[in-house]
Order: structure tokens, then sequence, then C-alpha cells
């Protein structure tokens, strides 16, 4: 076996990002205080119920709304389709916590819902006839909500590249519309869907923000209430343990439905560019109607709402730190973009020139880190350095080193690496797998060394594959809340986290003004990214 820098470069990446794995499964076996026996015996089933509950009704509603809106921007043309095949993706930009805050704002007692009854009807007891939308069933709601565009956005790829020839098929066999959606259009996407489906599962069991909000008691909740308010990091860690056991299955499960995805069929006809069927009349008005409201409840509601409070209540505007928060979230971007692009990309050229097995096996693995919850990663990294600080710095004589790394930036950019590697590699990955292996043989001909090939061939090629990989990863930094709010430094605040803080406080009108600008500032780079998540070529 052959080890070069690269070689060696490349596996240490993967094994930095694979500590918080390993941490989480040696930590099962480390005695717990006397809150595992409580909980055991008295809410961990609730736990484990309210899981499942929620795991089970988000994957039936965001099937639901990805598949049925995806099936109608692609296979007909109604007013507004156009508009529609990237508006519905901006539900991305409300994290399912800023949902809640929209949610229960709107409906509460006295709320949105009032002023406007009262406003339109009069003065009487409207709050009896309002529903309430909290606990589990708004839960569902706000989850559902902001992450159906995960479905959405595969199954719409998967019916694009459908062949027309597959829709002849089905009018041959004399199936109507709705027979031809269920009998083959559906099971040729089924891949792709399953694929958007387990994306799902894992940000679901990952949520924290808005079942914290809700008083939900599921998994990820009990696994920071342990460490926040018993101070059992053990215990915590073996939470995490069967947490993680469960989304690894997911993870695997959609690593295989990628695998063998499918998204035309190879007809001896070849491929025949699906031709959209125009509605008129009443189905055209039902494809608009169901289209807008999906747009209108996932996105412009939470918008208004915050938009409505941030006008209401201006006070809250001008006692926030807008310039503090922006350079904060700002500052945390560009560093962790910088330090994944970087590192991304010598373990992807590592990967290439070194063509090792056991290499590879240890990268794929190691971008297990995106389907760990927020929660989980700060929590076992916490146990790691406190286990690595005791044992073996303190042992040298050393002085502690947790400063360093606990509520330092520092720390929090490397929590940040290891969640969001996954994006970093595979973008970069699927970048290099259109650089045909030629390129860099023909460039070790004309004397380049395999660092000027990096730098001066491969880096440019990989230009706007970058571009979109920082957008995205962006995206989510600014959106994360669980390990911003457990690792941060003091006094060191983001959107999210002030959010979070006020309507913890029962301070919704006070969370409106962030939650407004981190909606705002996500749409910006979702509609950026727009175009390369809806491409529409078929090569």
């Amino acid at each position: 076996m052959k080890f070069n820098s690269w070689f060696v470069s490349s596996f240490l990446i993967s094994l930095i990002v694979l500590i918080p794995v390993i941490t989480v499964f040696a930590s099962f076996f480390e005695a717990t205080s006397n809150y595992y026996e409580i909980l055991k015996n008295t809410f961990l089933i609730e736990y484990i119920f309210n899981s499942l509950t929620l795991l089970l009704s988000v994957l039936l509603l965001t099937f639901i709304i990805g598949t049925g809106a995806a099936y109608l921007v692609s296979f007909y043309e109604f007013p507004g389709s156009n508009f529609f095949k990237w508006a519905l993706i901006l539900s991305f930009a409300v994290p399912p916590y800023i949902y809640a805050y929209s949610l229960t704002a709107f409906f509460e007692n006295y709320g949105t819902a009032f002023t406007i009854l009262k406003n339109l009807f009069g003065e009487a007891n409207y709050n009896k006839n309002i529903p309430k939308f909290d606990g589990m069933f708004g839960a569902i709601l706000s989850i559902s909500l902001s992450l159906y565009a995960y479905v959405y956005i595969l199954a719409r790829a998967s019916f694009l590249y459908q062949s027309q020839n597959l829709i002849d098929l089905g009018k041959n066999l004399g199936f109507s519309r709705f027979k031809s959606f269920f009998k083959v259009i559906l099971p040729a996407a089924r891949p792709a869907i399953v694929a958007g489906l387990s994306l799902v599962a894992m940000e679901t069991l990952a949520e924290f923000g808005a079942v914290d909000f809700f008083s939900i008691n599921t998994l990820t909740t009990g696994i920071y209430n342990s460490w926040i308010y018993f101070d059992d990091l053990a215990f915590a860690n073996r939470v995490s343990f069967f947490l993680l056991l469960f989304i690894f299955s997911l993870f695997i499960l959609e690593n295989l439905s990628r695998r063998r995805a499918k998204y035309h069929f190879n007809s001896k006809g070849g491929f025949k560019q699906k031709e959209k069927i125009k509605l008129f009349g009443i189905d055209a008005y039902l494809a608009f109607g169901f289209c807008f409201f999906i747009f209108f409840i996932s996105f412009l509601f939470p918008l208004s709402q915050m938009l409505y409070w941030t006008i209401k209540f201006p006070e809250n505007l001008f006692d926030l730190k807008i310039t503090n928060l922006i350079l904060n979230t700002l500052y945390l971007v560009l560093l962790s973009s910088l330090v994944l692009i970087i590192f991304s990309l010598i373990s992807n050229y590592g990967n290439r020139v070194s063509n090792n097995k056991i290499l590879n096996f240890l990268s794929t693995l190691s971008i297990s880190g995106y389907a760990i919850p927020g929660v989980i990663l700060a929590i076992a990294f916490i146990t790691f350095i406190a286990w690595f600080d005791d044992s073996i710095v303190k042992s040298f004589g050393f002085s502690s080193i947790k400063k360093i790394f606990i509520g330092s930036v520092f720390g929090l950019v490397l929590v940040y690496f290891i969640r969001f590697y996954s994006l970093a590699f595979n973008g970069i990955k699927s970048g290099y797998e259109k650089m045909n292996i030629s390129v860099d043989e023909s460039a070790y001909l004309l004397g380049y060394s395999k660092r000027k090939t990096f730098t001066n061939i491969h880096i440019p090629f990989l230009r706007n594959s970058l571009l979109f990989i920082i957008i995205l990863i962006s995206l989510e930094i600014i959106r994360e809340l669980p390990i911003t709010l457990i690792l941060r430094p003091f006094n060191f605040e983001t959107f999210a986290t002030t959010a979070y803080i006020s309507a913890s406080e029962d301070l919704l009108e006070a969370a409106a003004v962030p939650s407004l600008f981190l909606i705002l500032i996500a749409s910006l780079f979702i509609i950026v990214t727009s175009k390369y998540i809806l491409r529409e070529n078929h090569e």
C-alpha cells in the first residue's frame, strides 16, 4: 500500500469527522446517574412513542405534499406553473422552529387571527372558535411544511426525466390519468421519493427547536435535557446511541435507494421529451389552487406573520442589535465555508490520487455526519473534549484545553465542519465525477506535480460546484440551532439563537424580527441556488 501526503491528509480528515460517531458508540458502556433508571421506568417509552408518531406523520404529509406538487408542475401546464416550480422550494427558508412560532402567534388566544376577526366583524369572543395548532399536531405541521421540499425536489427530478414513452405506455394500456399516476409514473419515481423521504426522516428525528417549543418529549429533547438539566453526558450519549442506530438505518436506505435510482427508462426508441399537458377550466383552477395553497401556507404565511409583528412592535427592531447579528452570522458562514471547502477539496483529491478501497470506505462512512442530529454532535464533541482533556492533556501536565473548544467560535466551526462535511464532500465529488482521470494523466505528462495539477487544473474546473456548495453551507449554518445554542461563546448570538431565546421566554413578538431576517436571508440563498436545483437538461 502506497502512502503519500494526500492519502494521509484525506485519512486524517475522515477520521476527525468520525470522532463524534465513535464517541457516542464508545460512551454507551459508561456508567450513568440515577436519572437513567428514573427515565427508563417513566418517560423513555414516551420519548420513543412521540418520536415515532412524529416521524410517521411527517413522512405521510411530506409524501402527499411533495409528490403531489412535483407531479403537477412536471406533467401539466397551468397558470403559474413556471413560477411554482421554483417558488415551492422557498419553504426551505423557514426552519420548523420559526414555522412553529408563526403557527402559535396566529392561532393563539388574542393572536393575529383574533385581531383580523375583530377588525372585520367587531368585538366578540372569537377565541373559542379559533382552532389551536399546538402540541404534536403543531409540530407535525411545522416540520412537514418546512421539509416537504426534499421530496418535491427529488420527485420532480425523477418525473422530469421520465420519457414520454412511459406516459404513452399507460395510455396504450387504457389507464386513466389517475391510474397511470399510481401504476406507471409513481413506481418509476420510487427510488427518488424514498431518498427524499429518508432525508425528511433524518431531519425530523434531528429536529429540536419545534418539538422543544411545543413541549413534546422526543429522543432529541431527551438528549438535550439529560445534559442541560441533569448534567449527565453518559446518559445523553446512551440515548444518542439508540437514535443513531435508527438514523444510520435510514442513511443506508437512502444511499441504497440513490444507488438504484433510475430517472428515465432506456427504451428502444430512446429518450422522448415529455410533453406537458395544458390544463383548462376547473382542472387548471384546481392545480393552481393546490400549488398556491402549499406556497402560501409554507412560505407566505410565516413570512407575513413575522412581518406583521415586526411592523406592529417596531421597538423590537430597534432594540435588536441587527448589525452584530449580521456580522456574527457572516463570520460563522465565511469561516465555516472556507474550512469545509479547503478540507473537502483535499479529502476528495486524496481519494482520487490514492484510489484506495480502505480510504474510500472511510470517506463514505465519514459523510454520515449530516445524518446525525446537531444536538448529538454537540454533546459527543463535548464528551470527547472532556475525555481528551482529562485523560491525555492533564496526564502530561498541560493546562486544560476545554476553553479552546467549548464555548468558542473555534469549537463551533469544528462541529459545523463535522455536521456539514457531507454537503461539501459530496458536492465536490459530483464535480470530480465529470472530470475524466485522463485529465490528470495528461497534466502529469506535461510535467505537472500532483499539487500543481490540483491548484491549476482541478480547482478552476470545480469553480461552479464550489460556489453552489458555499451557498448550501451558508443556508444550513444560518438555519442551524442546537449546535450554535450549545457551543456558541458567551454573549455571541445569531438570528436563530436570538429567535429561540425570545420564543422560549414566551416573547413571540420579540422573536419576529430575527425570524424575519433569517427567512429573508435564507430566501435569497435559495433563489440563487434554484437554477442549480431545478436544472432541466437531459444529460
